[in-house]
């Protein structure tokens, strides 16, 4: 098998728009394009939609918007076009019938009368003589190519076979993950390009696209290894210069068996929609199956775009691993400015949850800079701000009490004395001195002067003011609520403090 190692890299990422765009394919993808931009190359998006019942525009249009949400700018394809196209299968039938027609002519392919009865005869007739070989006997194979193309005239159903030549030896696939794999070319029947219907199969329909559009390097699932030599028959039989293949390994879920969604989410757009950051997602998804030095947990888009190469792609498979993509979710999150987190992230999640319109936010620049750096280091997944925050954007006379904290907090002995102690104590802060520093150090002196460890006294003024026993840090929740806010919630929760 030979490869042309010294043309420009040239890779794609061909999903076919039957569903949705799921983790294993958005690895591949990812694959490509971090192969690219590391070896100053280009990236093609082809959408193979041939299968006509499950092909849909809906679906192109899910994959397009994943791809954007991932990042992962194409070259050439859809949206963008490019010399190459069309970037759709099922706009390029007469090239790939051109193809066909040119492979018949030349002998490398021929015409099929065989009826799918007569092939289930001919194959169980093989089986019953335990035949070595049990695939298409080549019945027509030898038909003259003028009878041939009489009988296709006269209107006789037909598919188109390549024909695998006699003396072919093993097919042997340079892989760049796993190294050289050996297929008998013995075990190759002439195998159908064309189909009845006037239709080309996979292997024939990818390969003229991959030779057409110069694809240097194929980057795909290990589930298409066995694909492999029939595609090299092809290119071979058109002349046309054998890609350099890797196949990556199958993404499995923790128990070890093929990721469903029995794991839970599948799709990209799940994780989107679940508060995973873009960024996050793809350094997650590079390192199941890369590393590019084995210690790396976080790694920049920037990175990954200089460093990606196929010799560091481990052959096993990946265990997708849900509480590490939270871990790293959450050190994208926690490395973000103040700024960016209420900008990006917490502006965002407040719109979606109704708190806060689109365009005209209720507080000032500051409230919000405060609050991200109070979530920021408490948050692993977008969505979880909104829960933090609603005691903020809620009436002080329909804050509900959690019973667990209630009686926690308090119903206990010397909650109520804590309470109106720190209610004296922040009436002595003024409107214009409220802020996390100053309550800090008004409260501080309390435990001691009350003879209370802190928790007795601080906790019972959480409760009070968010509802629960779980909140930033006590400078930040009361700065963040207000000194009105504050102590109308101290004076609510009174009668219920021991």
């Amino acid at each position: 098998m030979s490869s042309n190692d010294n043309r420009p890299v040239r890779v794609r990422f061909a999903p076919s728009p039957t569903g949705k765009l799921h983790v294993g394919g958005a690895r591949t993808a990812i694959y490509n394009w971090a192969f690219a931009r590391a070896n100053g190359g280009t990236f093609i998006l082809r959408i193979d939609d041939t299968d006509p019942t499950r092909s849909t525009e809906e679906n192109t249009q899910v994959i397009l918007r994943a791809m954007r949400w991932l990042g992962l700018d194409w070259d050439e394809g859809p949206e963008v076009g490019g010399d190459f196209g069309p970037y759709w299968q099922t706009e390029r039938m007469d090239i790939y019938r051109e193809a066909a027609m040119r492979l018949v002519a030349e002998g490398k392919a021929y015409y099929c009368f065989c009826t799918p009865e007569e092939l289930e005869a001919a194959r169980k007739a093989a089986a019953e003589r335990h035949d070595s070989f049990q695939g298409y006997q080549r019945t027509c194979r030898n038909i003259d190519p003028a009878e041939a193309q009489r009988r296709v005239d006269a209107g006789e159903p037909y598919t188109i076979r390549i024909k695998v030549p006699d003396d072919r030896g093993d097919v042997v696939v340079h892989d760049a993950v796993h190294g050289d794999v050996t297929f008998n070319a013995k075990e190759l029947d002439d195998f159908i390009i064309f189909r009845s219907d006037g239709t080309p199969t996979y292997n024939f329909a990818t390969v003229v696209d991959d030779a057409a559009m110069g694809i240097t390097h194929i980057i795909r699932g290990d589930d298409h290894l066995s694909n492999t030599p029939r595609q090299v028959m092809v290119y071979e039989a058109l002349d046309a210069p054998t890609p350099i293949f890797a196949h990556i390994s199958m993404i499995l879920g923790p128990d070890g068996k093929k990721l469903s969604k029995r794991h839970g989410a599948t799709s990209v757009e799940e994780y989107r929609d679940a508060g995973y950051l873009s960024d996050a997602f793809v350094n997650y998804l590079a390192l199941l199956g890369w590393a590019p030095d084995g210690e790396s947990t976080v790694i920049s888009r920037e990175r990954l775009a200089s460093e990606f190469s196929l010799e560091h792609v481990s052959k096993n498979p990946a265990i997708m691993d849900p509480k590490k993509l939270d871990f790293v979710n959450g050190e994208y999150l926690h490395a973000m400015g103040d700024e960016e987190f209420a900008r990006d992230v917490l502006l965002p999640q407040l719109v979606a949850a109704g708190l806060e319109t689109e365009g005209s936010p209720s507080r000032n620049a500051d409230w919000y800079a405060l609050l991200a750096r109070a979530l920021k280091p408490r948050t692993t997944l977008s969505p979880e701000v909104t829960k933090q925050s609603r005691f903020l954007y809620t009436a002080d006379d329909e804050l509900s009490f959690d019973e667990k904290s209630v009686k926690k907090w308090l119903g206990k002995q010397g909650a109520r004395q804590a309470l109106e102690a720190a209610r004296e104590a922040l009436l002595g802060i003024g409107e214009d001195e409220w802020s996390p520093d100053t309550i800090e150090a008004t409260l501080d002196p309390l435990p001691e002067r009350l003879g209370m460890g802190k928790g007795k006294v601080f906790q019972p003024i959480r409760v009070a003011a968010v509802g629960c026993a779980v909140s930033p840090g006590i400078g930040e929740t009361l700065a963040l609520l207000g000194r009105e806010h504050t102590l109308a919630r101290i004076e609510r929760a009174l009668p219920l403090a021991q």
